[in-house]
């Protein structure tokens, strides 16, 4: 039988996804094993396949570390130290930070909130990169917003801070010579209702550059 928190957190992602009362939820959760993948927010198999351990792994590993008692940076340092590529760490943190009961989904360890979004896009790494980094091109798709490029390492990063004080992380991975995939993490919102709003701007603005750099 799973930890009693950990319990109660599976049974309340069941119950909002379920419909089902509580005694309900309880019952179907414990004829299985604990979920990991859904309090994490990701597949397994996804986290798997670009980590090379699933959420159960994760979490035995980083408990082993006493992950849970210690600051976000110093776990994800730690998750790098492994082998894991800098995006992926923060992501293994972050769910492992869910499974934990430290953060909900979309929401940041210390209290705000946080959107992401992605997209894969049929052309070069560096050419997705340049939309971004180049205020010409970025103006085409993003429009009119306000905001300060922090640092930009191409063509991988990019780090901006938007015009409410807000931080946008880009991370750019190539997949092939002619396709790439772009991740965008909006950060440091004050509310859920700013996190939607963020997603919704995030998946209609990548939608348009996807059509400005195929087209």
């Amino acid at each position: 039988m799973p930890a009693q928190k950990d319990l109660k957190r599976v049974v309340r992602t069941r119950m909002d996804k379920t419909g089902e009362s509580y005694t309900a939820a309880r019952r179907q959760v414990l004829n299985k094993k604990i979920d990991y993948a859904a309090l994490a927010g990701m597949a397994d198999e996804k986290v798997k396949a670009k980590t090379g351990r699933d959420w159960s792994e994760w979490t035995r590993t980083l408990d082993a570390f006493g992950a849970k008692d210690k600051p976000h940076r110093d776990v994800a340092e730690h998750v790098h130290s492994i082998g894991v590529p800098d995006w992926w760490a923060q992501t293994v943190t972050v769910g492992y930070e869910r499974i934990r009961g430290l953060r909900a989904i979309g929401q940041r360890r210390g209290g705000s909130w946080e959107t992401t979004k992605s997209k894969t896009i049929a052309v070069p790494v560096d050419k997705l990169f340049d939309a971004f980094a180049n205020a010409r091109t970025r103006k085409r798709w993003l429009g009119d917003v306000k905001l300060k490029v922090r640092s930009a390492t191409k063509p991988k990063a990019m780090h901006i801070t938007w015009d409410d004080q807000t931080s946008v992380d880009i991370g750019f991975f190539p997949k092939g010579e002619a396709k790439s995939y772009v991740a965008v993490a909006h950060v440091k919102l004050p509310s859920k209702a700013d996190a939607d709003r963020k997603k919704q701007f995030w998946s209609e603005k990548l939608d348009a550059l996807a059509k400005l750099l195929t087209k």
